[in-house]
This record gives structure tokens, C-alpha cells and sequence, in this order.
């Protein structure tokens, strides 16, 4: 059943139209990604669906009584900045108003009267208001919805105020979520999410029964969430099935197929031109016009051709960039790093890391939030001088470093000027190699001080491999960068030369440019060939963690030690607080069953999977893995029988 039906949408800004008769129908269980360029008018589209702005022609028809949450990128937390990130401000003024018609009921001693009568309902409305919105589990489902994205248990109960960008993103992520709506609007979702949380995210966004538009620069969520892609550009929609990478396989396909044809129509033609000029000096003038008429709808076939390919093909036209010529052994060494730690105020943020960066790799660094990538960062890079450890760096060496904010000397210069400024390249080299980075034509004359900011990560990018480092050390460098900006980047990366170290959450970016990944794992460094294998191994090392405290429960948890039981004397008082004490007593036995019935579930599940995966490839650390596995796993329904023993 169609849920949103877009027709003929358009708006302009400042005499430029962003949408060009857009039209798209949204259905039950479609999970549509919304890709295009920064500034192709995504989020406008957005806004005008949501009835906060209006287009200049077309219309929005919604299905009636359907719900649609909308996520901005720019979240307004005036609503509500007094509360917590488990309170809502609807919530709260309805159990306000709630308990004052309950007071006011109270003080009736006829009940028969109209006014009583005319209170009841108003009590039954509110309540009834209260109860679909899950007033009585709100506070329940926020807390786990919140947890699941990745909010700390301590910011959970403070003002909404106090909470930063990203902690405010996921309070109104959650609260969009526990909508339940029909049509999830999303804009970069992602933004400000460790991967924790986006993997929590995918998750349920998978299991979402309703329909969903997600605007995201993030490809790797786009593949494993989307069943559909739609691509803005140039004012027009284009709609294909399948997620973003069968996307853009399908559009290199006919590309390709457009190339093909436009080739074909020029030979033709030329071939055709010249037929007529032989009918025309043989003085065949009956063939020479019938050839010319030929030549004219040729002629007319190649312009429309042209028209309706090259813009596509200007911008998936693939540069390549001359590699820096290898002096020298490749796999010399170039940094090490041995036994390195780092404290802040007595907090370990990591320890004991030692790695070998050689003139080959292209290594990128992974791990959640916090734990330490930039510090190591910045440490290699000589800003930190407070740690252990020591970092040995080749004596000739030649690096650059690209931050998440990158910044010019001078913003009123042109990327062209600031290019010239920084190579000795000439004016034509300059322009050329500012193409292959997507500065064409009028944009090489831009003011820096107006670019986007992927526009200003390309010209850094641009003006660092021209100076022919030999290592690049970059942080988070497809942050706030759009596609086609993360693929010229990428393809850049590619084809450079040197040594790469790069931090990274874009799985999409890690799956392309990485050789090697270094995951921080429980405060310490690891080796990893792909980052699938990171993730598996820091997922391994936490459930083998959970299962040891499932194993050490009983020692450090004293509401459960039966040697605390004391005699007290039968006095009513104290018969009271023996009954509340074993209450209490039983709760938590039944909330302890619960727990290992859920750790019980999960190593079981975990079980199955590592039994089904097991081939001749399956090395010795995952059969001991295994077997620790079934020890927890037989400790766990061990202790489950011992409390279902005590509860009976």
C-alpha cells in the first residue's frame, strides 16, 4: 500500500531550481537511500514532505493517519531542555494533568452530578492519551533504546542542556524511534554514532516494519539497510531497486553503455559525412541529399546523446594521478613504535602498543570512541610528549597530516593560487591536477573562504600528495564529505605512492583503501587483515568477558549470599521487615534467573554459529575459544539450576 506519494515537486532558491519535477511513491516496507551531492536539495525534498517549507509547484499526499518521524541533522532541543534524556515534556504535563483531575475527582462526594461526570471523561481521555504513548513504559524503553545507541548510563538523567551535539541527536533519534512511525524520515542518521552504535542502529532499522527514507553519505549503512536508492542531481530524481553499491554497479553499467553508443554515433556520422562529400564531388545530387538527411539526424541523435550523458559522464570520469616514483626499498621501515602508553589524570587510555609502519602500508586505526586514536595520533606525530614508550622514526622521512579540520593560510585565494603557491607546478599542470580532485573549471577560481567542506578536504588533499610525502597521516578524513567527494578521495588514496595511517569509522572507506587494520581492543593494539576480522575479535573478547562475570557473580554480589541471614525477634515491626526482605530477596533471585537465562541464550547462540563456521581453515586459537565457550556455557547452567532449585 503506498504510504507518501511525491508529484511534481519543485522549488528554487535564488532563480536555481533544486527540484526539477520530482515524483516518487513510497510503499510499505520500501527502505529508500537518498544519495546526491551536498547541496542537491535532499534535505529541502525532506522539509517540504514534513510541511516545513512549501514547493512552488506539485504536491505531497500522505495517507490518512499516517505517522512520519523526521530526524534533521540539526537538532532543536528547546522542547523539553529541562528534562532528561529519559523524560518527555508531553508526558510530564499530561501525569500533570492527570493527578489534577484526580485530586479534583477526590473532592466530589456526589458522582451522580454533571460535572463530575464531565471530569471522568476528560480523566478517561488523558488517560487513554497516556497509555498510547506508553506513558507507564516509557521511561523503560528510552533507557534501553538510548543504550542500544550508545549513551552512557550518566548522561541519561541529566538536563538535555548539559548533553553535547551527538548525546542530543541520539535522545531525539530515540524518541523518533519510540514513535513507532509509519515513515521514518532520516537525515545522516550516523552523524556523531561510534560503530557500536551504528551496527545497533542497522539492526533495528532492518527489523523496522514501516517504510523509511535515509539520507546518508555513509555507504557501508546504506548497503545494509536500503532496498532502494534514489539519487538527486541536477534537480532530477532517479530512482533504481537495490542498495547503494547495486546502485552504482547498475549506473556503471549503462555509463559504460553510454560511452559505447555516443562512440558509435560519432563514427557514424564521420562515416556518413564523408559518403555525402563523395556523392557531392561524383555529382550525385539525388544520393548526395538523401545522405545529407541522413547526416542531419545523425547530427541530431549525437547532440541529444550528448545532452543526456555528459553530465554523468563528466562526473564519474575516473582520473588517475601519477604515483610518486618508489625510492628505494618499499618495506623499509619508516616508524616504530614500541611499548607506548598513554594516561590522563591517571586514566589509562591505552597501553603497551608496538607496531612497524613500512613505506608500503596503508594502514587504518579502529576502535570505538575514547579509546585513544587521536591521542596515538597526534602522539606519533610529535604533539604529545608525556607517555611511554618510545617512537623511532626514519631520518628521512617526508610526511603530511591531514586533520578532521583542515585550514589555509590564506581564504581569500583561489584553489588554483593557493596550488601555484605551494608546487612548482605551471598553470596548465596546476588546472589539470585540481580536475582529477573535481575542481573543473569555474571552481578553480572560487575564494577557498566559500567552499564546502568537501570541497576544502579535496584542495588540502590536492596540495599535500603534490609535495610527494612519503607517509600521510590523516584523522577521520571522509568526515562531512559527501560521496562523490569520499570517491575522489579514495581513488586519490589509491593511487598514491606512500605509507597511509589513517583513523577511520567509514567502513566503506576502511573496505577500499586499507591494507591492514589496527583495532584497539580492551586498551591495547591489534593486528587485523580486514576490519570484518576486527569486529569479530573485539565481539569475541566481550563475550568472553561477560561469561567470566557470569562465572564470578555469586563471590562479589552479597544480596545473594545466604550467609547474611540473621534471627530477629517476632515483634509485628520486625515480621513487617523479614516479609519485605524476602520479597526483595526473591526479586532479586528471579532477576538473577532472568539474567543467566539471557547469557545462557547468548553463548548458546554464539555456540551454534562458531559449530556451523567451523572448516579447514579454522585455526587453534578459535577451537580454545570454542572450548572456553562450552565451559561457560556449562558454568552458567549450573548456577541457573542452582537458583530454579531455590526458587521452587
Amino acid at each position: 500500500m503506498s504510504l507518501l506519494t511525491i508529484e511534481n515537486i519543485v522549488k528554487s532558491y535564488f532563480h536555481k531550481t533544486v527540484l526539477d519535477h520530482v515524483s516518487l511513491r513510497v510503499q510499505e516496507g520500501d527502505r529508500l537511500g537518498f544519495i546526491g551531492a551536498n547541496g542537491a536539495g535532499k534535505t529541502t525534498l525532506f522539509k517540504i514532505i514534513n510541511g516545513q517549507e512549501k514547493a512552488e509547484e506539485g504536491q505531497i499526499i500522505k495517507t490518512s493517519n499516517v505517522i512520519i518521524g523526521y530526524l534533521t541533522q540539526h537538532i532543536d532541543d528547546s522542547s523539553g531542555i529541562e528534562f532528561s534524556a529519559l523524560r518527555s515534556r508531553e508526558l510530564e504535563e499530561l501525569e500533570h494533568e492527570i493527578h489534577t483531575l484526580e485530586i479534583k475527582m477526590g473532592s466530589f462526594e456526589n458522582h451522580e452530578c454533571i460535572e463530575y461526570r464531565t471530569i471522568t471523561q476528560e480523566y478517561e481521555r488523558l488517560t487513554s492519551k497516556f497509555e498510547s504513548l506508553d506513558g507507564y513504559s516509557y521511561e523503560r524503553n528510552m533507557k534501553e533504546t538510548l543504550q542500544g545507541l550508545g549513551l552512557k548510563d550518566n548522561a541519561l538523567l541529566r538536563p538535555l542542556s548539559s548533553l553535547s551535539g551527538g548525546e542530543k541527536m541520539r535522545v531525539a533519534l530515540a524518541r523518533i524511534l519510540l514513535m513507532r512511525p509509519d515513515i521514518l524520515l532520516l537525515d545522516e542518521p550516523t552523524n556523531h554514532l561510534d560503530v557500536n552504535a551504528m551496527e545497533w542502529l542497522e539492526d533495528y532499522l532492518s527489523k523496522f516494519k514501516g517504510a523509511m527514507i535515509l539520507i546518508s553519505h555513509d555507504r557501508y549503512f546504506l548497503d545494509k539497510v536500503t532496498n532502494q536508492t534514489a539519487e538527486l542531481d541536477s534537480g532530477k530524481l532517479e530512482t533504481r531497486p537495490g542498495n547503494y553499491t547495486k546502485y552504482m554497479a547498475q549506473k556503471s553499467i549503462e555509463l559504460d553503455f553510454a560511452r559505447k553508443e555516443l562512440s558509435r554515433i560519432e563514427k557514424e556520422l564521420e562515416r556518413q559525412t564523408q559518403v555525402k562529400q563523395t556523392m557531392l564531388s561524383h555529382r550525385n545530387m539525388s544520393g548526395y541529399h538523401a545522405r545529407e538527411k541522413v547526416v542531419d539526424k545523425l547530427s541530431d541523435e549525437l547532440s541529444n546523446a550528448k545532452s543526456a550523458t555528459i553530465h554523468s559522464l563528466s562526473k564519474r570520469m575516473s582520473f588517475k594521478i601519477l604515483p610518486k616514483e618508489q625510492i628505494g626499498d618499499p618495506k623499509r621501515i619508516l616508524v616504530q613504535a614500541d611499548l607506548l602508553g598513554k594516561a590522563f589524570d591517571g586514566n589509562i587510555i591505552f597501553s603497551d602498543v608496538s607496531f612497524l609502519l613500512r613505506a608500503c602500508d596503508k594502514i587504518v586505526l579502529a576502535g570505538p570512541n575514547g579509546c585513544g586514536k587521536t591521542t596515538l595520533l597526534s602522539l606519533l606525530l610529535g604533539q604529545l610528549s608525556d607517555y611511554d614508550g618510545t617512537v623511532r622514526c626514519s631520518s628521512n622521512m617526508k610526511y603530511a597530516h591531514m586533520g578532521q579540520h583542515v585550514f589555509f593560510d590564506d581564504e581569500e585565494c583561489t584553489p588554483l593560487e593557493e596550488f601555484l603557491t605551494r608546487t612548482d607546478s605551471s598553470q596548465g599542470q596546476a588546472r589539470s591536477t585540481l580536475a582529477r580532485f573535481g575542481f573543473v573549471d569555474v571552481d578553480c577560481y572560487k575564494k577557498i573562504s566559500v567552499l564546502s567542506g568537501g570541497e576544502r578536504s579535496r584542495l588540502y588533499l590536492a596540495c599535500l600528495l603534490s609535495e610527494m610525502p612519503d607517509a600521510l597521516f590523516l584523522d577521520e578524513p571522509t568526515n562531512h564529505l559527501d560521496i562523490p567527494s569520499r570517491e575522489i578521495l579514495e581513488d586519490a588514496l589509491s593511487d598514491f605512492n606512500g605509507a597511509i595511517f589513517s583513523i577511520s569509522h567509514d567502513r566503506y572507506f576502511i573496505e577500499k583503501c586499507a591494507q591492514k587494520v589496527y583495532g584497539f581492543i580492551n586498551g591495547t593494539l591489534e593486528e587485523f587483515t580486514s576490519y570484518e576480522q576486527y569486529r569479530l575479535a573485539e565481539k569475541k573478547k566481550k563475550s568472553i568477558t561477560s561469561a567470566t562475570n557470569v562465572c564470578v557473580l555469586d563471590a562479589t554480589d552479597n544480596s545473594f549470599d545466604s550467609n547474611n541471614e540473621m534471627t530477629l525477634e517476632k515483634s509485628p515491626l520486625k515480621i513487617r521487615q523479614n516479609k519485605a526482605e524476602e520479597r526483595r530477596s526473591v526479586a532479586l533471585r528471579r532477576k538473577k534467573i532472568r539474567y543467566y537465562e539471557q547469557t545462557i541464550a547468548t553463548l548458546e547462540e554464539e555456540k551454534i554459529q562458531l559449530e556451523t563456521g567451523f572448516n579447514a581453515e579454522t585455526t587453534p586459537e578459535d577451537y580454545r575459544y570454542y572450548a572456553d565457550l562450552l565451559v561457560s556455557i556449562d558454568q552458567a547452567y549450573e548456577k541457573y539450576m542452582e537458583l530454579q532449585d531455590e526458587d521452587s
